[in-house]
């Protein structure tokens, strides 16, 4: 590229670690924001560098993360500022040029990620050599971002909005109490609420499956994401439960009240992160599903959560839930019938959002590479 230099990142700069900062020096009513590799970690009321300047996360999950900072702050040793310019740079620029080579891909991989000048030497710089040049990518691409992060709220904000309207019509439900409701408790209209084995079983890599909560976080099980037992412990916990199809799998433990349907005909055991529901003739499964998932159950179960540590649900606090429902099980079916065509119509419109999310980073990620390989016009039209 014409005017543009390539060089590796050693001979373009260097990098030089902030000063220690213990925790107890910190306070919430400090002036300077300190800086160390997971971004702000406190305040402190001195300060160790100012002016403009682009810090990078040493250790930690915003490792190899650039930043363009331009007011005082504390930088720790868990973070770098750029020192000993070899070119000059527009710091903005800059910042964008070290985030599209994703510094983090070139962390050593110890207890956890970590960079150094030596683990960074290697990396290809690619930019151009004039400053104002450098001030059009910047200019131009702030626009394009900003255009495109908005979009991309008005995407998640939509797809928020799509989530609340069924949750707020399965709430409306499951409020009702009209002619022909009764209330009861869970225990008076299951035949089973038990759980899954107590003990950590020994794993292999196939056999029999072996799900927990972690299987049942989106309202349906994940059979992708499974792992085996063997024969012998098989046996030993279909003793305590045996789920077949058409039972409901509840989530006790970690991300709680969240419940799914077995929808395969298939042998498997549970672990005691799970709770098991067969439901009784009084009330249909799928009407029960949808109520375990709806906000008036999950704010039952939320007074029922207890543990200081991981939330968890006991049996028998289950057990004692109210469910409202209709006596008759054609309007149960009625009312399943309606939940299901509007889920369906909710689901096509979280699928366009998430969709449109996907496509606005897609989009940014292509804006970086033209920017990159000195392909960025002044003015790109952008489809959001």
């Amino acid at each position: 590229m014409k005017n543009w230099e390539e060089q590796y990142f050693e001979n373009c700069f260097k990098l030089k670690s902030g000063d220690n900062l213990t925790t107890k020096n910190m306070s919430e009513n400090a002036i300077y924001p300190v800086f160390g590799g997971n971004g702000i970690a406190g305040y402190h009321n001195k300060f160790n560098l100012s002016g403009s300047n682009v810090i990078i996360g040493r250790v930690g999950a915003l490792c190899g993360n650039a930043r363009h900072i331009t007011e005082k702050i504390w930088l720790t040793d868990n973070a770098f500022k750029i020192v000993d310019f070899k070119f000059n740079f527009d710091h903005s620029f800059l910042t964008y040029l070290l985030n599209y080579n994703d510094l983090r891909s070139y962390a050593r991989q110890a207890a956890q990620p970590v960079i150094s000048n030596s683990s960074l030497k290697d990396v290809v710089l690619r930019f151009p050599k004039s400053v104002k040049e450098q001030q059009r990518i910047v200019s131009i691409l702030d626009e394009c971002f900003a255009a495109i992060d908005k979009a991309k709220a008005n995407a998640e904000q939509n797809l928020k909005n799509a989530k609340e309207l069924f949750e707020s019509y399965l709430q409306g439900v499951f409020e009702k109490k009209g002619d022909g409701w009764v209330e009861k408790t869970l225990k008076e209209v299951c035949a089973k609420i038990t759980d899954g084995t107590h003990q950590t079983p020994k794993y292999f890599d196939d056999g029999v499956i072996f799900l927990s909560s972690k299987n049942v976080t989106t309202g349906k099980i994940d059979w992708g994401n499974i792992k085996y037992i063997d024969e012998k412990q098989h046996l030993e916990m279909h003793k305590r439960v045996a789920p077949r199809v058409g039972d409901i799998l509840l989530a006790k433990n970690g991300t709680t009240g969240v419940a799914a349907m077995v929808d395969r005909d298939v042998v498997f055991d549970i672990y005691v992160s799970l709770a098991h529901i067969r439901v009784l003739d009084e009330v249909i499964t799928e009407f029960m599903l949808y109520f375990i998932n709806s906000p008036v159950a999950k704010k039952q179960f939320n007074k029922r959560l207890k543990g200081s540590g991981v939330p968890n649900l006991h049996l028998e606090e289950i057990r004692e839930v109210m469910i409202s429902f209709p006596k008759s099980k054609d309007e149960q079916q009625t009312i399943v019938r309606q939940l299901d065509a509007l889920r369906a119509e909710t689901q096509k419109l979280e699928a366009v959002y998430q969709k449109k999310i996907v496509d606005l980073e897609e989009l940014k990620k292509s804006i970086l590479q033209k920017a990159f390989a000195g392909e960025l016009k002044t003015e790109i039209e952008l489809a959001v």
